[in-house]
């Protein structure tokens, strides 16, 4: 499974991207667990465009995409996030 995380926005505005391959990972069941989670609609709420000077995060699963704002991610949605632009820098 490839899984790609593209961070725009905030107050410097630069876009951050990574990538992780699942493939050979030992923990891919968990990967594929979350990313497939993450994939689902974030929780709605006042305010859907996203905060003023907030992270907005473009996530792609194996060519499946869903956007979302902060501090509108869900929780899944916010650990793939951290998780792929950590292991994946």
């Amino acid at each position: 499974m490839r899984i790609q995380v593209v961070r725009t926005g905030g107050f410097a505005g630069i876009e951050r991207r990574a990538e992780v391959d699942t493939s050979d990972l030992p923990d891919r069941d968990e990967w594929r667990a979350l990313a497939l989670r993450a994939l689902e609609p974030g929780p709605p709420g006042p305010g859907a465009d996203g905060v003023r000077d907030g992270f907005s995060y473009r996530i792609t699963v194996d060519g499946r995409t869903v956007s979302c704002r902060d501090p509108h991610l869900s929780d899944a949605q916010r650990a793939l996030v951290s998780r792929v632009l950590k292991e994946g820098a």
